[in-house]
């Protein structure tokens, strides 16, 4: 097919050189001239494993395109994608601005039969309102309004694009169905889902999706807690309710919170949308609370070890992104952290293998030194923090993280090491919701 994607962000840009790389002639709009020649040259903006493979492929092929002009970009497509931002507001509601300036031209320039698709993650009743804003200038019957949320994780969205658990399509158009439904089956040859619904439970679908992932993983961040101090290990706890299979074993692993783009958006974006509608949504309103707390666990434990005043203390911290395996910082817990330890008057030597320069851009260097690797950031710091769970940081060469420590102290909060090691290493070690163990 003729696809269109407007927005090239995480969104937009996955599904771009996914529906490209199954076949489809792609044109990617954006309106920032620096990131269109960029990816012109075959450079992706963010990073995701796989991504840049495919770009550069699809590119070569000529499946692929990126253009600053939207009515180039939409020249003969059957397919417009809108993947752009939907930051939250000051109380919490989707910002749909851009959506909606991005309808509004497009009532202007289109000339035939088009579906228009609501990518972005959106509330419910933002078709009706791309659908209204269609209408200002341009006739009903040359365009539906789907809605197709993206259910991506990042750091695996090329493998969840092209082989998705289930693909999920609002539209109440049998013409709008038969195209959507073309489109999609190639991806789903395994024989996982496509579900067809209303627009307005399909949007609804995203945000009950996120928010219930969300509340797993505040609900074992508080049973982490209450192990601590029931003298419980979450561990085994853990293991003991996934084994049942109406829980299942994912989403059970505490930390320091959620982070990134989508879960903490979404989640405040739900409690929201219940307050519109005059609902009192006691459980996101509880598993935002918890996730805020949760961020100022390791904290927590770094002062109750040494004292609310860390002047003359250096600490490394191991990962910066909200998750391993991408770059994103958006509402990561280790920013929360590096803040609260500079306040306190330490100084921080930190490493991330993806997301040095975007924490950089964000937090400076005033107190922060970005390593060269993980051992460079142990070099002379009073104790090791782990924050993001990096592949690299799990199998360390730990005689040299003792060597490099002043004292050999480590603060876990994704529980990456089993006790028993660290126990035989005679480590200090503190994680989430396991028993501390005290230096040999």
């Amino acid at each position: 097919m003729q696809l269109t994607i407007v927005g090239t962000g995480y969104v937009g840009l996955v599904s771009g050189v996914c529906f490209a790389e199954m076949g489809n002639d792609v044109v990617c709009v954006d309106i920032n001239e620096e990131k269109i020649k960029s990816l012109r040259s075959g450079k992706s903006p963010i990073y995701e494993p796989g991504l840049d493979l495919l770009l550069e492929r699809n590119i070569k092929e000529g499946r692929i395109t990126f253009t600053t002009s939207l009515e180039e970009g939409i020249r003969n497509t059957q397919v417009i994608f809108l993947a752009l931002p939907t930051p939250p507001g000051k109380g919490g509601e989707a910002d749909l601005q851009y959506v909606l300036d991005a309808a509004r031209d497009l009532s202007n320039m289109l000339k035939t039969y088009t579906v228009i698709v609501n990518k972005s993650t959106v509330p419910v009743g933002t078709a009706e309102k791309v659908s209204a804003a269609l209408a200002e200038n341009l006739s009903t019957d040359l365009f539906d309004v789907v809605s197709n949320p993206e259910f991506l994780r990042e750091g695996v969205a090329i493998e969840d694009f092209l082989k998705p658990d289930r693909v999920v399509i609002g539209t109440q158009s049998e013409k709008a169905r038969k195209i959507m439904e073309e489109l999609y089956t190639p991806f789903v040859r395994q024989g996982n889902p496509i579900h067809f619904m209303d627009e307005r439970s399909s949007e609804m679908t995203k945000y009950a999706a996120n928010a219930y992932l969300a509340m797993r993983i505040s609900f074992m961040n508080e049973m982490a807690n209450l192990c601590e101090r029931a003298g419980a290990n979450v561990d085994a706890v853990r293991t003991g309710m996934g084994s049942d299979s109406r829980i299942g074993k994912r989403f059970l692993f505490p930390g320091v919170g959620y982070g990134g783009s989508c879960f903490p958006k979404d989640v405040q974006a739900l409690a929201q949308t219940a307050a519109e509608h005059d609902y009192d949504f006691r459980i996101v309103k509880t598993v935002m609370a918890v996730n805020d707390r949760q961020k100022t666990m390791l904290g927590a434990k770094v002062k109750k070890y040494y004292g609310a005043d860390l002047s003359g203390k250096t600490f490394a911290v191991w990962g910066l992104a909200f998750k391993p395996e991408t770059d994103d910082i958006r509402e990561a817990p280790a920013l929360e952290l590096i803040k609260e330890l500079l306040e306190a008057g330490a100084t921080v030597r930190t490493y991330d293998p993806e997301a040095m320069e975007n924490v950089k851009a964000q937090l400076g260097t005033n107190g922060i030194h970005y390593a060269a690797d993980q051992y460079d950031a142990l070099q002379g710091t009073d104790a090791l923090i782990i924050v993001t769970e990096w592949a690299e940081f799990r199998n360390p060469r730990f005689e040299q993280m003792l060597d490099a420590l002043r004292e050999p102290v480590v603060f876990d909060g994704r529980n990456v090491y089993s006790l028993s090691k660290m126990e035989e290493l005679g480590f200090y070690y503190e994680s989430m919701g396991r028993p501390t163990l005290q230096r040999a």
